[in-house]
């Protein structure tokens, strides 16, 4: 095998089994930070070893007893190695040969759901502040390096870095255990995860900045935990709700974007164009979601909205009228004025762009949506509508000025200029 191939079968291994390997060995070692030092270490020894030797049969076992002997080798060298020799002996001894056929294959198909649970739970905890959980979600789970979170985050790479290796210090000194919690704490901890993907899989769907309006790559990672997620925990309701979610609104993302990279918005879309098997397993997800669930929560209730637009052929057809029930339902649930923004502009098309503008203007006072560019989009939207265009176009230029995507800006501005066409 040439370098180069070997290489990128490297990467691709290192893609797919990461977490596997990093979650295995921080059950093993109890620290995130040298669970991921130690994956990284036995990477080091593939890379040298594995263009010239192949590809062992079981990559993934392969490096975990790499990491492992590893270990060994560093407690060795510690004070305490005597007092902990004999339990870590009994896991990985010194004289395993590092090859396909003595590798450590039934302790990771045995542990391997565990360990990932264990490590999204530690990944996500609390005690990291939300940007850590992303970056740290992301490294750990996703197997994203440093310069492509920092990307797909729009930070520089070293805060990046800097993000992470902070947020490993945090949970050492913190020291948070590396399990999963029980009974009501489970239920709290399995919100505060959800809270991470989802945040992931928005940035991805409709970026705050930057110059591209959507990231696909950050909805596929907010995709691929999800689904873990869901098949480690699957009597949550929720989780399949946000999977149902996910999955509904990926289906639109080619459909989003015109051959320039401009935003078509939802009812401007080819449905045609619609990934209709992320659509099938959307509402499949869904209908899970609501059997195990009553009264539905917020992740169901927004997938159960993504639904009815998922099931109307064109966009004429869509059940207004339902939507909107499922925002009253939401809006009591979240006490949120974004929902109620959103509420808004369902009303405005199940019963007329006046009953909406009246529903906005009422928002107008609300803190939080002080500096959110959607709701002078949506209030102009509205008076487009009722054709006062003057105002409407006021309303575009000021969501412009607000947002920090390129291309949003260059939409409202195209709005706004419509405006003036159709004013003149």
């Amino acid at each position: 095998m040439s370098a180069s191939h070997a290489t990128k079968a490297i990467e691709t291994v290192w893609r797919m089994e990461s977490a596997r390997l990093i979650g295995g060995l921080a059950r093993w070692v109890r620290d995130v930070g040298r669970a991921e030092d130690l994956a990284h270490d036995a990477l080091l020894v593939a890379l040298e070893r594995w263009p010239e030797e192949g590809i062992p049969d079981n990559p993934g076992a392969w490096l975990m007893t790499t990491a492992k002997h590893r270990a060994v080798d560093q407690l060795r060298r510690q004070k305490n190695f005597e007092r902990k020799q004999e339990a870590f002996a009994a896991e990985a001894s010194p004289s395993d040969s590092v090859s396909p056929e003595t590798s450590a294959i039934e302790e990771i198909d045995e542990e391997v759901e565990d360990d990932l649970l264990r490590l999204l739970f530690v990944a996500c905890h609390p005690v990291l502040s939300l940007e850590a959980r992303v970056s740290l979600t992301l490294r750990l789970l996703g197997g994203l390096t440093t310069e492509e979170i920092a990307r797909a985050c729009l930070v520089p790479e070293p805060t990046i870095a800097q993000r992470i290796v902070r947020a490993k210090r945090t949970l050492t000194e913190a020291r948070v255990p590396f399990g999963v919690p029980r009974d009501a704490e489970l239920h709290a901890r399995v919100n505060a995860v959800l809270g991470v993907i989802y945040l992931i899989f928005n940035e991805g769907y409709s970026a705050t900045k930057g110059d591209d309006w959507t990231r696909p790559a950050l909805c596929e990672e907010a995709q691929r935990l999800g689904r873990i997620l869901a098949a480690l925990v699957p009597t949550e309701a929720e989780v399949h709700g946000l999977v149902a979610l996910m999955e509904i609104q990926s289906s639109r993302l080619g459909a989003r974007i015109g051959r320039n990279g401009e935003p078509i918005l939802l009812l401007d879309q080819d449905r045609s164009r619609w990934d209709h098997l992320l659509v099938r397993r959307g509402l499949d997800a869904l209908a899970l979601a609501e059997g195990l669930a009553r009264p539905l929560g917020p992740y169901t209730l927004q997938a159960a909205i993504a639904g009815c637009h998922a099931r109307a052929r064109v966009a004429s057809d869509t059940d207004w009228d339902r939507i909107v029930a499922l925002y009253d339902a939401l809006a009591e649930l979240t006490q949120s004025p974004v929902v109620e923004l959103n509420r808004a502009v369902a009303v405005s098309m199940a019963s007329g762009p006046a009953l909406g503008l009246e529903l906005v203007d009422a928002l107008a006072d609300e803190p939080a949506l002080r500096g959110y560019h959607l709701l002078p989009s949506v209030r102009g939207d509205l008076l487009m509508k009722l054709g006062r265009v003057n105002e409407a176009k006021s309303e575009f230029e000021r969501a412009a000025f607000m947002t920090k995507n390129a291309r949003e800006r260059e939409l409202l501005l195209a709005r706004a200029h419509s405006c003036s066409a159709r004013s003149s």
